[in-house]
């Protein structure tokens, strides 16, 4: 098997040595290069072409966000961003993922960190899982889409809701979402109208420091109310409700009706928020009522939750391969059985839209 050809760049040289002593330890990676700053690490993949590249963010004579533009723009491979756990890290890294990276990994202990063998595997998982064939394709094609698209809502006009018969008088959406979502997100919920008649509930694999900084991004981009979800918080309509990153997001009704929010750290999953935890409440709260969205991620969670909300009757949606970063969870989901609209991120919000009853004509 031809091994993937890797380029690994950062101004630290403790970081460059951690980072090459990762990349030599698996034997699907082939480190390529070694680049010490930003000119370096762009003249390097120029002429070495690796398959992926490892990319710290600051650096001298020009940091990782331009080399990432270049790299894009001249299609040379994907880029794994290696960024710092900082609130200032974090909106850089998400300012990366708009313009096109794949993904990020944190560094533990900030900026230059010794301690990087507590994500070398989440390193190489997505290494491995950016050098697959198509994923800078999507990548470029998923840039021009944000770039070229309306800076107005989908539904200028207020929409109306459908009589549904819904015991709360709205509906609940429950979306889960992994690599690639910070950028595709932003594909969905700008989109949708502030009086949607419905209330979403929205897991983003995420460490826990970057939650705040991508609640407050999200807020500034959509209609929708965007709240970085609490215990205790109660639960209402045309607002979207961000799991922690630390604990699960649950819903529970009480005796009066209402629907409130737990946030416990039990059980323990894989991924911290789980979506399956997330929508398997969620069904459990609102049954027929609940509309499942699983969208681009590595892996599965969320795709057994989605056919428990099919089959207690509420109506589910998984991303398309044609848009998906990386196909893992929709694909699961529709290899189940549990998805009855398989669509393209771009049109995801038109199927919320009308699976929450509403019409925005």
């Amino acid at each position: 098997m031809e091994r993937i050809r890797t380029l690994v760049v950062d101004d630290s040289a403790l970081m460059r040595r951690t980072l090459r002593q990762i990349v030599e330890n698996d034997p699907e990676l082939e480190l390529v290069g070694v680049a010490r700053d930003g000119l370096d690490a762009l003249q390097k993949a120029r002429e070495l072409r690796p398959a992926v590249i490892s990319l710290d963010i600051n650096m001298p004579q020009m940091d990782g966000i331009t080399v990432l533009q270049h790299i894009m723009a001249e299609e040379i491979c994907p880029v794994v961003m290696v960024s710092s756990l900082t609130q200032k890290g974090a909106v850089t890294t998400f300012e990366a993922m708009a313009l096109g990276a794949f993904d990020f990994v944190a560094k533990p202990d900030g900026t230059v960190s010794a301690d990087m063998s507590r994500v070398a595997k989440e390193l190489v998982s997505k290494l491995k899982t950016a050098a697959r064939t198509g994923v800078l394709s999507r990548l470029r094609k998923g840039v021009n889409r944000r770039r070229d698209q309306p800076s107005q809502p989908m539904f200028a006009q207020p929409v109306q809701a459908h009589s549904t018969g819904a015991r709360f008088g709205y509906k609940a959406v429950a979306l889960g979402i992994s690599t690639g979502g910070p950028s595709t997100l932003m594909e969905v919920l700008p989109l949708l109208p502030k009086n949607l008649p419905a209330a979403v509930f929205l897991v983003q694999h995420m460490p826990a420091s970057f939650i705040r900084s991508f609640t407050e991004r999200l807020r500034n981009h959509c209609q929708l109310r965007v709240v970085e979800a609490e215990a205790g918080l109660t639960v209402q309509p045309g607002v979207c409700y961000v799991a922690r990153g630390d604990c699960h997001l649950v819903t529970l009704r009480k005796i009066n009706g209402e629907v409130t929010l737990r946030t416990p750290v039990c059980p323990k999953t894989l991924f911290m928020p789980s979506v399956g935890v997330m929508m398997s409440a969620v069904v459990d709260v609102y049954g027929s009522e609940t509309v499942g969205v699983l969208m681009t991620g590595i892996g599965d969670d969320g795709a057994d939750a989605m056919l428990k909300v099919k089959q207690a009757g509420g109506h589910t949606i998984a991303e398309s391969e044609e848009t998906s970063v990386v196909f893992g969870m929709p694909r699961a989901a529709i290899e189940r059985g549990a998805v009855r609209v398989v669509a393209p991120s771009y049109a995801i919000a038109l199927e919320i839209v009308r699976a929450t009853g509403s019409d925005a004509n």
